[in-house]
């Protein structure tokens, strides 16, 4: 038996409260809105999980410091200013402006006002049409992925994988987590996932199993390894799976695909994307501990996350950070020609904004300081020293251990993906989410606040080439900074709606492949 499709080739665009699962989620949404509405206002700002990632600037360029290329005038040296938007100078612009913020106390209501929605640009999500037959066809084999990295790289290999089994009429095993260097954690799925729930969800449109029957197992000598591994390459289109796994599918009864990790290409035909859609925004729904906390978490603040990196630490910190990033990624940064330069990074927009620069950039916006803030990321490096201007712009702010209590915290220690996991959820559901940095989890997670916020991803997503020229200026008017973090804000909600093209993924836009316009009232 062929491939096949499993969905229709259009979806039905049914109100999200026309399912179960669509009047489930809008309980939930409207529960965070009217809890939302019972307190003060709140924002979310981006996270950043990992510090190891981010490279790091190093010292100033200054005047008074030596220059790579010294300039010989007589027998005076001259040492080249670097262009504008390298150096880091953002303490000493705060220590210019901070006078100015506190005696701004004209601050607008910014967390009401922030995002601008026509009606006619209402989205609703686009539910998957159930298969016509009364039981799925025969399977052709069973389909065994490894997915690895963190929580949203695991997401979409499951996602993918969902859609390439729908593709290959194939039964999916319950993925496989790898055990990855870099983020270290044993979770395995049902730990991060309802795994009950998504085999539910699925099982008009693709077979799930937990694990490979003995029959077949035994085929291979009762050992998953000896099961053929189709290295794929990443990207993968439609024709490739259907000519060179299909056949092996069809021959074996079982196949392997390891590393599964953007295996799939991002155009696909609708029947394929409709199933990436029902499994991100409706199957995957995280585990019954990581949903009770979360919603806790939710419950006793109002929302704002977002980016931590550090850069002015000095010898100190690039020595530490050297040695993490090779902890990790052994030589990746030590290859020979390899040449890093902190410098043209921040410039060119490669540099996450510090907390003291996403601070600064709110209170421009205008989010006065008795606007909650919820810090989601990992272990964040010198936390002390880094978060103190943060705090001292935004003194109500939180983190997963300050709204969690250590033993409701315990359970997860130790696993980054179900921690990932919280600031996903609380993430998801906040009234603003700013991203610094790029990566899968914001991403995914502009992408699933598109879903639950009727197309807008109500996300401050910076041009940061722009944003560190008004960093790099300590010479700044408070207005003048003002008028350019608010050009920020109203740019971001410009681009809050925006529908997918055609190399873009589906997990970051979700229309129109995963949700249509709604019609006017």
């Amino acid at each position: 038996m062929h491939g096949r499709r499993r969905l229709g080739d259009g979806h039905g665009c049914g109100s999200a409260a026309s399912s179960p699962r669509g009047a489930r989620r809008g309980k939930l949404v409207g529960w965070a809105a009217a809890a939302a509405s019972r307190r003060r206002g709140a924002l979310l700002v981006a996270p950043i999980l990992y510090l190891a990632l981010m490279l790091v600037m190093v010292g100033r360029w200054e005047w008074d410091l030596e220059p790579p290329v010294p300039v010989r005038v007589g027998v005076t040296i001259l040492r080249r200013a670097p262009p504008p938007g390298s150096v880091y100078r953002s303490p000493r612009l705060f220590h210019e402006l901070w006078a100015f913020m506190q005696a701004d106390v004209n601050h607008s209501s910014a967390l009401m006002t922030a995002w601008h929605q026509k009606a006619t640009q209402k989205w609703k999500p686009r539910l998957p049409k159930r298969l016509l037959q009364a039981e799925l066809p025969p399977s052709n084999g069973y389909l065994i992925i490894e997915a690895n990295g963190g929580l949203n790289q695991q997401r979409m290999s499951i996602c993918d994988a969902v859609a390439v089994a729908g593709l290959l009429n194939a039964t999916l095993v319950i993925p496989i987590f790898h055990f990855n260097s870099v983020w270290r954690d044993s979770s395995k799925f049902e730990d991060i996932f309802d795994e009950e729930y998504f085999t539910e969800t699925l099982k008009n449109h693709v077979r799930v199993v937990k694990e490979l029957p003995p029959e077949i197992l035994q085929r291979f000598d009762n050992n998953i390894s000896n099961i053929l591994n189709l290295r794929s390459k990443a990207l993968s289109s439609k024709t490739y799976y259907l000519q060179k796994v299909l056949p092996k599918l069809l021959e074996l009864g079982a196949v392997r695909i390891a590393p599964f990790s953007n295996r799939l290409a991002h155009s696909v035909p609708s029947s394929i994307q409709g199933l990436r859609c029902l499994t991100n925004y409706e199957a995957l729904r995280f585990s019954k501990p990581i949903r009770s906390l979360a919603e806790r978490m939710v419950h006793r603040m109002d929302m704002v996350a977002f980016s931590c990196c550090t850069y002015d630490g000095g010898q100190q910190e690039k020595n530490e950070m050297d040695k993490a990033r090779e902890r990790s990624w052994r030589g990746k940064f030590r290859r020979p020609g390899r040449v890093i330069s902190p410098e043209a990074n921040r410039r060119n927009g490669k540099c996450p904004l510090t907390p003291l620069e996403v601070g600064m950039m709110l209170r421009g916006m205008g989010f006065g300081n008795t606007t909650s803030v919820y810090v989601a990321s990992g272990k964040i490096y010198n936390a002390e020293k880094y978060m103190a201007p943060l705090r001292q712009l935004f003194p109500l702010l939180e983190t997963k251990e300050t709204l969690a209590s250590a033993d409701e915290l315990a359970p997860f220690k130790g696993h980054s993906s179900q921690l990932a996991a919280l600031d996903y959820t609380v993430c998801a559901h906040s009234e603003v989410f700013v991203t610094t940095q790029g990566g899968n989890f914001p991403h995914f997670l502009m992408g699933h606040r598109r879903y639950l916020n009727e197309g807008h991803s109500k996300t401050i997503n910076p041009d940061k080439k722009k944003l560190v020229l008004s960093f790099d200026n300590p010479n700044i008017r408070w207005d003048k900074f003002k008028r350019n973090m608010q050009e920020v804000l109203h740019h971001s909600d410009l681009k809050g709606i925006t529908l997918r093209k055609p190399d873009a993924s589906l997990y970051t836009f979700p229309m129109p492949d995963c949700m249509c316009q709604q019609a006017e009232a």
